[in-house]
């Protein structure tokens, strides 16, 4: 793996990835939406073009056939937020990988690598469970298992490696986003009643310094057509994230477990293995979430 091409290259996850790669010695194209990058810093190995992925026929006109290896994609509309319901924009994001995926073949990669998530599990378990009433929440989810679906028939049929590395929760400096540790972090820092469900379901948390660094590795050393979770390697119950959390960031403040109801879905802890991406790819998170979430929580505080 020595050029690889990486949209998406400017969001939270993209752009931690692609600075992993530069200090690994790895040429990078980085293809996003703006004219001029907001977070990636200039570097010797790095080319940046504004590049909209719906528009296929452009990327490849500009992207000469044969220099790249690898193709790894971020670009995801609506990841956060209101967007996550949208289930038109959720589709089409999932025929937006399929049309990525066919321009990495054209472009002569050997390897298509895509940002999965966890919420494809979430996702199997509440639509495949009798009765079950899955709200609006698993949209996103569901775009993402479609994507996965799709493209490995698809990477089988052209000839090109599929490698679907899938993030359990990314969290860390840089993002704005309303998820889960933000908006804990954001009551801490106000001062407001940390009210959480009873918080028995299993979960996981990974820093985003571990995600980049995920990638590279599963990029380089994962096995075709195989997935691999990135994770902590130590899913748990939420209360014991959020008693962590709080113990690290506000040792005074109490939080208040079960006053919002649960309306999700509760995975077995075997969903959450790394064991494959430890043993194929050579990943073992490194930043504890104490250590993660404080990091966030002051950078938080100037951000905003």
């Amino acid at each position: 793996m020595d050029k690889v091409i990486i949209t998406g290259a400017d969001g939270f996850v993209g752009s931690y990835t692609v600075q992993y790669f530069l200090e690994q010695g790895v040429t990078v194209l980085a293809l996003d939406m703006g004219e001029t990058p907001r977070r990636l810093a200039e570097h010797p190995l790095l080319t940046y073009k504004c590049c909209d992925i719906t528009d296929i026929a452009g990327m490849l006109e500009m992207i000469p056939a044969g220099e790249y290896d690898t193709f790894i994609h971020f670009a995801w509309a609506g990841s956060a937020g209101a967007a996550r319901v949208d289930y038109q924009l959720q589709m089409q994001n999932a025929l937006n990988t399929v049309a990525c995926l066919k321009a990495a073949k054209e472009l002569g990669c050997k390897r298509f690598v895509c940002a999965g998530s966890i919420m494809e599990y979430e996702v199997e378990a509440a639509i495949h469970s009798q009765g079950s009433h899955p709200g609006m929440g698993y949209i996103y989810g569901m775009g993402k298992h479609i994507a996965h679906c799709m493209c490995k028939s698809i990477a089988v049929d052209i000839g090109i490696e599929l490698v679907w590395p899938m993030i359990t929760n990314a969290y860390g400096v840089g993002e704005l986003s309303p998820r889960f540790v933000n908006t804990t972090i954001r009551k801490i820092i106000k001062g407001e009643p940390l009210q959480f469900t009873a918080a028995t379901q299993n979960y996981d948390f990974v820093y985003v310094t571990d995600v980049a660094k995920a990638f590279y590795l599963i990029a380089k050393n994962g096995k075709p057509f195989c997935e691999y979770m990135i994770g902590s390697s130590a899913a748990r119950p939420l209360k014991e994230f959020i008693l962590e959390m709080v113990q690290s960031l506000a040792p005074d403040q109490t939080p208040l477990f079960g006053d919002i109801p649960f309306t999700g879905t509760n995975m077995p802890l075997c969903v959450f293995d790394t064991s494959a991406t430890e043993a194929d790819c050579g990943f073992k998170a490194q930043v504890s979430f104490a250590e993660g979430t404080a990091l966030t929580m002051e950078w938080l505080k100037t951000a905003e």
